[in-house]
């Protein structure tokens, strides 16, 4: 028997820790037959069978008629809520509850409210005054509309967990009760009920621990609901590395309450208790198959479970766990590898990373960790690489070849945050393992030496400067080709630099790149801007490139550059109005205040003449002269009146003083 053959790229993939984009068409979801993975309800007023009418309202009592059916045993008691309109009870109502398969508790403000039931009631509502005897009927409706000779509302529900009712007859009802299906019972009912439909992939990788869960929100056109609650829990035992996906229209916001440590993947917006401030979900792709293929892209190789569920304004999940091989875990002295949950849920939420196609940076504002609290230092896994701290932020920032990083996964840095709490003078650690996504985008830099390090936003004139333009192309970064370069700024022509990879126009050349790393491409050249003599300069300009496949497939940046003159300083660049008008103003002011302290000097000089203008003054006879104030006259534009011609002076070169008459 000759050796088994094995598909080459599934192996090379595993052996880099990277999903099989195949596995994600292969992926068939299919209901979950043995226990589910997850425990889901959401809250509806749709019911399966419902009608509502005004025949109750000649009659004694208003009569509510629940028939409750069950697709499995129930895991949890039901729980049925009557409440008043206007916290008034004054007209007695009826409580008809057919469930003959389930326990039971009935909750009520109304001390009159009469319950017919043939549930096992818990003690609370065995102890309630009117109680009646259970009913027997297969047909409740019929039965109600016999023994109480009208009916208010009719509501048939599946695996309802809790239901909610609202007492209260409308005038403008039908006449008569005929059910339809389904039936919008808005009006008086809201419910909470039990997801069965939860399907999985039967053959997702069973030695994986990354398993994701997907919960799509179906929204009907007419739908109204925008925000939805979001309660998460999980067992204990339910450890891994897990992604919840949660897909909805884009104008939706999730309200969070989570217990577990499980990464998020959110459409719309997102908000959580720890936290005040609101945050920016990712647009996911709306599709089966495309949420699949999303968790598959984020290295989540299991779909645990997927639930298409209608839209609703509260939704409960409960987490089991996914089955896994259990591994040895290796452990360093005083270092928490199984970190507690809180870090993990607050850094996790926070998800203070950006990464470029060359760098990571972290900033994480310290007032965002006061629910860990403790932390005195924090590092990526290299602990070498500490991040700079000061009374308001956490700041690191590393290039991708440093500080443990790694990019084995698809379009991903990964690392550790390592972070150090102090209390009670022990120094524990805790580690936080995250991905950073990298763009799949044109990245722009502009540098002052062909050292290509230290980039900046100023373009000197007359002055070599060099470019780089760089991007990380997984799937064959061997075909991106740098399209072209342009130089445009108000006022003049655009300047084309490159083009098809060639130098274009004077003072441009294309020079040697670095050999493309883990998929990523660098282009690099140098160009010397240049300003004729007397023409205008600029005080800004934008850098423009464009790289692409042979497919025509474009990816364009934009870089905008501060203009540099020698000659011109370039504080007076990027003022706003605000600024001139302040600038202006203040100038004003100091030159009105020196204006009138030199005048209020000039004015009591001796000699000086009241009233007399200053043209009078300078028709005085010149021989009645007092000291001059030059900056007086600056002020005003004017030129002091020279003397009269003087007399010969005497050999020594000096006059008599003037003399005052």
């Amino acid at each position: 028997m000759g050796p088994r053959s094995v598909p080459l790229l599934p192996l090379l993939l595993a052996l880099l820790g990277r999903p099989d984009p195949g596995r994600a068409e292969s992926c068939d979801l299919q209901p979950v037959t043995a226990k589910p993975p997850i425990t889901l309800s959401y809250a509806t007023s749709t019911v399966p069978r419902g009608c509502v009418s005004n025949s109750s309202m000649d009659t004694g009592h208003e009569s509510m008629s629940l028939s409750v059916k069950w697709s499995e045993d129930s895991p949890v008691p039901l729980l049925v809520t009557v409440t008043p309109q206007a916290d008034a009870c004054s007209r007695p109502a009826v409580l008809i509850l057919l469930c003959s398969r389930c326990s039971a508790a009935v909750t009520s403000p109304c001390s009159n409210l009469i319950i017919r039931t043939d549930a096992h009631l818990s003690p609370e509502t065995i102890r309630a005054p009117n109680l009646e005897p259970p009913l027997v009927s297969s047909d409740l409706l019929a039965w109600a509309l016999a023994t109480y000779g009208g009916i208010t509302s009719y509501s048939e529900l599946q695996d309802p967990r809790s239901v909610q009712l609202h007492l209260g007859e409308d005038a403008y009802s039908p006449p008569e009760c005929i059910p339809q299906e389904p039936f919008n019972a808005i009006q008086h009912l809201e419910t909470e009920v039990f997801f069965h439909g939860v399907k999985g992939c039967p053959h997702s990788d069973a030695q994986s621990t990354r398993a994701a869960h997907i919960v799509h929100l179906q929204s009907e056109p007419s739908s109204s609901i925008t925000e939805v609650n979001l309660s998460v829990r999980c067992r204990q035992n339910s450890a891994g590395d897990q992604m919840l996906i949660l897909q909805s229209k884009s104008n939706f916001t999730w309200s969070i309450t989570s217990e577990c440590n499980i990464h998020l993947l959110v459409s719309g917006n997102y908000k959580m208790p720890l936290f005040s401030r609101m945050f920016q979900g990712t647009l996911l792709p709306d599709t089966e198959q495309d949420l699949i293929a999303k968790a598959f892209e984020k290295n989540y190789s299991v779909i645990a479970s997927y639930s298409a569920i209608p839209a609703s304004t509260h939704i409960t999940l409960e987490i089991h766990g996914h089955e896994m091989v259990e591994t040895p875990v290796t452990t360093t002295p005083l270092v928490i590898t199984q970190p507690p949950d809180l870090p993990h849920r607050v850094l996790l939420t926070l998800k203070p990373w950006k990464c470029t196609d060359e760098t990571m940076e972290i900033i994480i504002i310290r007032s965002y960790l006061e629910p860990i609290k403790d932390v005195v230092n924090i590092t990526l896994r290299d602990i070498s690489c500490q991040a700079e701290k000061n009374a308001t932020h956490f700041m690191l920032k590393s290039p991708l070849s440093h500080c443990g990083t790694s990019l084995e996964g698809r379009g991903y840095a990964n690392n550790e945050l390592i972070l150090s709490l102090a209390r009670d003078a022990v120094l524990r650690s805790v580690r936080v393992g995250f991905q950073c996504e990298i763009p799949r985008e044109l990245f722009l830099r502009l540098f002052p030496t062909a050292d290509f390090k230290a980039p900046q936003t100023e373009l000197e004139i007359n002055k070599e400067a060099f470019v780089q333009a760089s991007m990380r192309w997984m799937d064959h970064p061997a075909d991106l080709q740098l399209k072209e370069c342009w130089l445009v700024a108000a006022g003049r022509e655009p300047l084309l630099l490159v083009q098809g990879g060639e130098a274009r126009g004077a003072g441009v050349a294309v020079l040697q790149s670095p050999s493309s790393t883990h998929g990523r491409k660098v282009w690099r050249f140098r160009f010397t801007y240049t300003v004729p003599e007397g023409g205008h300069i600029p005080f800004s300009a934008i850098l423009k490139c464009k790289a692409g496949l042979q497919n025509d497939t474009i990816f364009e940046k934009v870089l905008e550059v501060t203009v540099k003159d020698a000659w011109r300083p370039l504080n007076y660049h990027g003022l706003g109005l605000a600024a001139v008008l302040g600038i202006t103003f203040g100038a004003f002011l100091i030159g009105a205040l020196l204006t009138a302290g030199l005048w209020y000097i000039y004015s009591h000089t001796p000699g000086f003449q009241h009233g007399a203008s200053l043209g009078e003054q300078q028709h005085q006879p010149q021989h009645r002269q007092h000291p001059e104030h030059p900056l007086l006259h600056q002020q005003h534009g004017l030129t002091p009146p020279g003397p009269p011609e003087p007399a010969q002076p005497p050999a020594n070169g000096l006059g008599d003083p003037p003399q005052c008459h």
